[in-house]
């Protein structure tokens, strides 16, 4: 008998990622969304076909699982702030094609996000998900033992100073660089997993910089092996929910110059740790 009773389950790979069939998220009850937590916890990232969601709807479902960030990103007059658009065309190609776990460089970063399609190029524009958990478990006991009491500077600088038209010190006024441990312990399943990034991750705390830059890369290039992978397939109607806190995702930008546009709703997180008795 199947532990989910509000939907079909469809795993896409042994590593990570399920797609959740036949439900209505505009309609989400209290057994709805225990069993969605549950897959996402289980899965690291879910998948929904055949939504039609208005924002409203959407930040009412993101709503269910805790409280909403709002992006630096976001414009000030956009009337739903909890949306961050994320659009890409012939005059912007996408830029989102890096291995990364979301606002790392928060103090609490998020615990997952959920994106929606709204609009969608005749082909490409996959999004691609690693299991930073399975990644780290295939680490060497040597290399477990190097990471587990290291931590790392991350700076929003790195990505959106350019994005934003801003000086690294004026992010910083608002947003100074955060520091989060190399190994971090999942707050709910208490597995312990990799959580570093090549997009957020500046530096190793109290390491040489040409030391810190080569372990870090190793450390990066844990996600881009295929059998700690899903990829997703976008169609209209289609929704993703990641865990952020067990798994990075990299926004395949194939594209270029057909038009994809998609919105985000984040879910704020907590403060990352590392349990060394987890």
């Amino acid at each position: 008998m199947s532990e989910f009773t509000r939907f079909r389950l469809h795993q896409l790979t042994p590593a990570c990622g399920a797609e959740l069939l036949d439900c209505d998220l505009s309609k989400p009850d209290d057994t709805l969304i225990a069993e969605v937590r549950a897959a996402l916890l289980k899965y690291r990232v879910v998948f929904f076909r055949d939504q039609d969601l208005s924002q409203e709807a959407h930040i009412d479902f993101a709503n269910q699982f805790g409280d909403l960030e709002i992006h630096p990103a976001t414009p000030k007059d956009q009337p739903n702030p909890e949306v961050l658009r994320i659009a890409h065309g012939a005059k912007s190609r996408g830029s989102e094609n890096m291995w990364h776990s979301d606002v790392t460089w928060r103090e609490a970063p998020s615990l997952g996000s959920i994106l929606r399609a709204i609009e969608l190029p005749p082909v490409g524009g996959d999004t691609l998900f690693a299991n930073m958990v399975m990644a780290y478990e295939r680490l060497s006991d040597e290399m477990k033992e190097k990471i587990e009491n290291l931590s790392a500077s991350h700076d929003i600088a790195r990505v959106f100073a350019r994005r934003l038209g801003k000086k690294a010190e004026e992010l910083h006024d608002k947003y100074p660089p955060m520091v989060h441990p190399v190994v971090r312990t999942h707050p709910e399943t208490k597995e312990r997993l990799i959580y570093v990034n090549g997009a957020f991750t500046d530096h190793i705390i109290d390491m040489e910089p040409e030391e810190s830059q080569q372990l870090l890369d190793r450390l990066y290039k844990t996600a881009w092996n295929p059998e700690v992978q899903c990829r997703f397939n976008w169609r209209p109607g289609s929704m993703a929910f990641w865990d952020n806190r067990s798994c990075q995702h990299f926004a395949a930008s194939d594209y270029f110059p057909q038009v994809r546009v998609m919105e985000r709703v984040t879910i704020a997180g907590e403060r990352p740790y590392f349990d060394a008795a987890a």
